[in-house]
């Protein structure tokens, strides 16, 4: 039985302050995927994760201070890939991916376009970028468990004003199709699988109080393969860590 969980710690010498080290002892996971770390290895103490029992494995951006993804594992892996292979979006720090014997798991950081056009270009770029890579991968591991902040909310059911934000990068249509035709090939989202109640979100942002009026966003996934579905035991939603301005998703797969 294999508990996995991913968090975007928005900084992770941030969440270390927040005793983000100590939250995770009492969790237990098995497998810990995180996005936007913020820091190469050299800037924090890795230690505090080793001492739990984890082998760590990091892909910061070139940028410093920016970007970067990480998983931590209880069991070692039989292979690590840092990146996907594609220079323009690898030099931003957004993939990492462990393989194990029956499956594989990757922490993913898509991109925002909140910024404006450019990176919005840059956001679909990668999105149709990254189905090509998943559709290639999935012929050759079948089992993909593929944990990250997308930075899209799927349904109006994810995201607190559907209507106000419909011209919005993370909520903008051609993103959310986006969404649809991925999990259409071949993948399951395993919190909306498992309940379909509204107000359960991932992120909220910093402004107006946000969080404690739940008014959020739900971006951080764990997409699993169709073929893992019958090993699907729980998928939840910890809005009770906060170490960052997104909170994690936990998914329970059995052996």
């Amino acid at each position: 039985m294999s508990v996995i969980l991913t968090y975007n710690v928005n900084g992770i010498r941030a969440a270390l302050r927040k005793d983000f080290d100590k939250w995770l002892k009492s969790v237990d996971a098995d497998v810990i995927c995180l996005q936007e770390i913020k820091a190469n290895v050299e800037q924090f103490d890795e230690s505090v994760f080793t001492n739990l029992g984890y082998n760590c494995y990091w892909n910061s951006a070139e940028k410093k201070g920016y970007s970067g993804v990480a998983i931590l594992t209880k069991q070692k892996p039989k292979h690590i890939e840092y990146g996907c292979g594609i220079e323009d979006i690898d030099f931003e720090g957004r993939f990492i991916r462990v393989d194990f014997e029956t499956h594989s798991v990757m922490s993913i950081y898509f991109p925002s376009g909140s910024s404006g056009d450019l990176r919005q270009e840059f956001k679909m770029y990668f999105l149709d970028k990254f189905q090509t890579y998943i559709e290639d991968l999935k012929n050759k591991i079948p089992n993909l468990i593929l944990c990250g902040d997308y930075n899209i909310c799927h349904q109006s059911i994810d995201i607190h004003n559907p209507t106000r934000n419909k011209n919005t990068s993370g909520f903008l249509p051609e993103e959310r199709q986006w969404v649809t035709d991925f999990l259409s090939a071949g993948f399951i989202d395993p919190f909306r699988h498992l309940n379909k109640e509204p107000h359960n979100y991932t992120w909220w942002s910093y402004r107006a109080n946000a969080r404690a009026k739940n008014l959020g966003w739900r971006i951080d996934y764990q997409m699993i393969s169709q073929s893992l579905l019958p090993k699907l035991k729980r998928c939840q939603i910890l809005n009770q860590a906060k170490h960052s301005d997104h909170c994690p998703v936990l998914v329970e797969i059995t052996d």
